[in-house]
C-alpha cells in the first residue's frame, strides 16, 4: 500500500493520504469501510466497561490470548 503520512509543523502525524485506487480496493473488500458511524448496542458497551473496571481492580487476574485460548480449549 502506497500511503503517505501528514504531519503537522511539531512533526506530529496529523492523517494519511491513501491514494484512490487502493481506497476503492479496501471499498471493496471490506464494506462499509467509509461508513461514518458505526453502531455499536449499547450492552456491547456495557460490557466493555464493566470488563475494564474489573482489570484494573484485579489486573493480576489477566490472561493472555494464549492462556484464555488453552483454558477455553480443555473443555472442548
Amino acid at each position: 500500500m502506497n500511503l503517505q503520512y501528514l504531519f503537522d509543523s511539531a512533526g506530529n502525524t496529523t492523517g494519511v493520504f491513501i491514494p484512490i485506487e487502493e481506497w476503492n480496493t479496501l471499498k471493496k473488500k471490506y464494506m462499509g469501510i467509509d461508513d461514518e458511524v458505526i453502531a455499536i448496542s449499547s450492552w456491547q458497551v456495557d460490557e466493555v466497561k464493566d470488563r475494564l473496571v474489573d482489570y484494573r481492580k484485579n489486573p493480576n487476574q489477566r490472561l493472555d490470548f494464549d492462556s484464555a485460548m488453552a483454558d477455553i480449549e480443555k473443555d472442548l
